[in-house]
């Protein structure tokens, strides 16, 4: 007789359905685990045996074959030992032979027969809630497994004996509710900087159309804390968003004790990152930084000193919102809506536009050319507001706080969003959110700028050079600013505006 017992495979957030079959049969006593395992699957026949004798039952001397179907699909990580040793003890009889029936489980086991958390609980939660099962999880995962639905059975058991008791009815378990992480600490606000009025109302603009920002200027000067107070003025995430932000830092088991939150995700990688790193990738094409940014912020300090083909490898997520992992057998892809916000020097030394100094390499214009042409053209293509963000000086560290702080900004983007929500839902285009993410030929439609605008706007485009991208750019971001303003139309002031973000970016693309 074989025993089945259903868990997982993950392929990007997909969770795919595994069939694991266990067999107890006469001859030479054996354990062979087959179906494709990795190392870490491989050693999960060590684990069980030795969790099943700490849970006091011993294997038979019998032939044991496990076998993960389909056998043509790689079968990774460590959360296969829990399916595989209850399916031995559903065997042997230390558990109702039915009782697995309706469940997909997962969990690794301990030497003592605990049940330790793995990556990847919730989206196997979702999963197991559309095929209308329940779940057996680690109790450390039980808190996120319950956001998957509140009607889905979960068992989320610290031991094996717990989970052979719940099915005798002995020791019935308790069904975990869902919970949200706390943030640590006082929260970052806006009102903290003092000066740099002008980045403020860029970084407003941003979080309000969802677009990317690049700050320049030089050392000091507050770009850092600029791009870190950005999430205290963003949304927090809607329930579809919590959930896909959450599915993905389930699956690279960055969730804490199964809590939640509903804070967009901030990322701030070093510059040494590699791609695989920043774009997803590795021996099992795991998430990157721009996956795990999904929906939130990616911010990119120091953006000349990284790897140039890193960089560049951000074309094509900017501009579609996912990123494909392609590998000899097989490909995996993972989200990547992030709003890309990064800052830079104007030259290795930061000082090219201070006053009076002379740089030793040359003319300060050469100087800042040389540095800022580590950036592609086509990569600054896609940022739509440059800004240069000056140095702050001492007579504005003594001023007063700032009366305006993140909590009045906050109000403004939301409701800017709530405007951009609104008018595309109308037009039927659900999965547009903000301006940044609509297509130039609904920005047509949507930022048709009024005749005094337009006559601006085709002027710049011939002084600029504007291409075809930013052109487009220059209208979401006009779009924007009209949808803080509250009104429907784009008017010349928006466009005068956008294009004032537009003008540093062609300068920089020029010199790239």
């Amino acid at each position: 007789m074989v025993q089945h017992v259903a868990t997982v495979a993950f392929e990007g957030i997909e969770a795919r359905v595994v069939d694991v079959q266990v067999q107890v049969a006469p001859g030479l006593p054996a354990f062979n685990i087959v179906g494709l395992p990795d190392k870490a699957v491989s050693e999960a026949k060590e684990r069980v045996r030795a969790a099943l004798i700490a849970s006091g039952l011993a294997l038979p001397a019998r032939r044991i074959t496990v076998n993960l179907a389909p056998a043509d699909l790689p079968k990774e990580g460590s959360h296969y030992d829990l399916p595989i040793a209850l399916g031995l003890m559903a065997a042997i009889g230390a558990l109702p032979a039915d009782a697995l029936d309706g469940f997909t489980v997962l969990g690794e086991l301990g030497l003592d027969g605990s049940i330790a958390a793995v990556a990847g609980v919730l989206p196997a939660a979702i999963g197991a809630n559309a095929r209308g099962q329940g779940l057996i999880c680690p109790h450390a995962c039980g808190a996120e497994a319950a956001w998957a639905s509140p009607e889905i059975e979960i068992v989320a058991a610290q031991s094996l004996i717990q989970i052979a008791n719940h099915f005798r009815g002995t020791q019935v378990l308790n069904r975990p509710q869902p919970r949200i992480r706390e943030i640590d600490g006082a929260p970052l606000d806006l009102a903290d900087i003092k000066g740099q009025e002008n980045a403020k109302r860029a970084l407003e603009v941003a979080a309000a159309g969802g677009h990317n920002l690049l700050m320049i200027g030089p050392p000091g000067a507050g770009k850092s804390m600029l791009a870190a107070r950005l999430p205290s003025i963003l949304p927090p995430l809607s329930p579809t968003e919590l959930l896909e932000v959450s599915m993905i830092a389930s699956v690279a088991g960055e969730i804490e004790g199964g809590a939640l939150t509903n804070q967009r995700p901030f990322r701030a990688p070093h510059h040494s990152a590699s791609m695989p790193a920043l774009v997803g990738g590795g021996l099992r094409a795991r998430p990157g930084e721009i996956s795990l940014a999904h929906h939130g912020v990616l911010f990119l300090d120091e953006l000349p000193e990284f790897a140039p083909q890193v960089l560049d490898s951000l074309r094509q997520p900017l501009e579609t919102g996912e990123v494909a992992i392609a590998r000899a057998n097989h490909r995996v892809t993972y989200p990547a809506r992030f709003m890309l916000v990064a800052a830079m020097n104007p030259c290795r030394c930061g000082r090219a536009g201070d006053p009076g100094f002379v740089c030793r390499r040359g003319p300060n214009q050469r100087c800042a050319a040389e540095y800022q042409a580590r950036l592609s053209g086509p990569l600054l293509d896609r940022i739509d507001l440059h800004i240069e963000v000056p140095a702050v000086s001492a007579s504005d560290l003594i001023l007063p706080p700032p009366s305006e702080g993140s909590r009045e900004v906050a109000a403004r983007v939301a409701r800017a969003r709530d405007i951009q929500l609104a008018r595309y839902a109308a037009l039927d285009l659900g999965q547009v959110r903000t301006n940044a993410q609509a297509a130039g030929a609904v920005l047509e439609e949507v930022a048709r700028p009024d005749s005094a605008g337009h006559a601006l706007l085709r002027e710049a485009a011939d002084v600029l050079q504007i291409s075809a991208r930013g052109y487009h750019r220059v209208l979401r971001v006009a779009r924007t600013l009209a949808d803080l303003d509250g009104v429907e139309k784009v008017g010349r002031v928006h466009i005068a505006e956008a294009l004032s973000y537009r003008a540093l970016a062609e300068d920089v693309r020029r010199a790239a």
